[in-house]
């Protein structure tokens, strides 16, 4: 038999209530601890979906504070070069919203930011980032409607800024590889040094 959860309340009977504190701690805007997070973090997690509702989710990185805090309700994040597919800018035009996991090295809470998004041209906001190695092409404007601070459990369970969980790159093929097995390509793979070589460029 199968049984699925198909409504909020059959969801809401299997838990209990959230705290006060749980419900309280999501702000509508940054506070001074949401502000330090973000310029102490080098990692941020964009979150975003199509108008059909496909989802997305892609990493980005850089310098701590590489993602610029305006103003308690405004983000800026400048796009870098990747791989042009454009999911999370595309989605961003096509729904305006997403979605912000913010993270720092050693620190096992995390900061969810919440809000809507747009694209930006603007000389104003393309000359926040005039410090970088290139000068974005546009940046990605986020006013916040949600900003919170998640527990410590889902990195203390993965343990994940532990040396001692750290997964040595060997265990798996290089990245070239897997794209060759996964697309049907029989030419010979990049090797993972030829690779971190190519991407030193777009550091």
């Amino acid at each position: 038999m199968i049984m699925n959860i198909n409504t909020i309340e059959a969801l809401r009977n299997l838990y209990p209530a959230p705290k006060e504190r749980a419900r309280m701690k999501q702000l509508s805007a940054l506070d001074e601890h949401g502000h330090r997070f973000i310029q102490l973090s080098p990692f941020v997690v964009i979150s975003s979906a199509s108008a059909l509702h496909a989802m997305d989710a892609s990493p980005r990185g850089g310098e701590p504070g590489f993602v610029k805090v305006l103003d308690e309700r405004t983000l800026l994040i400048a796009d870098v070069p990747g791989n042009n597919r454009l999911d999370t800018l595309e989605n961003i035009v096509a729904t305006g919203a997403v979605g912000l996991l913010f993270m720092i090295p050693g620190v096992d809470e995390t900061l969810r930011v919440n809000g809507s998004a747009r694209l930006s041209i603007s000389p104003e906001h393309i000359r926040v980032f005039s410090n970088q190695k290139r000068q974005p092409k546009l940046v990605i404007e986020v006013v916040v409607a949600q900003a919170y601070l998640h527990c410590a459990k889902a990195l203390m369970r993965s343990r994940l800024w532990d040396a001692a969980s750290q997964v040595d790159r060997s265990v798996l093929p290089t990245m070239g590889q897997m794209i060759n097995d996964q697309i049907g390509v029989e030419a010979p793979a990049e090797s993972q040094a030829d690779m971190l070589a190519r991407y030193a460029a777009d550091l």
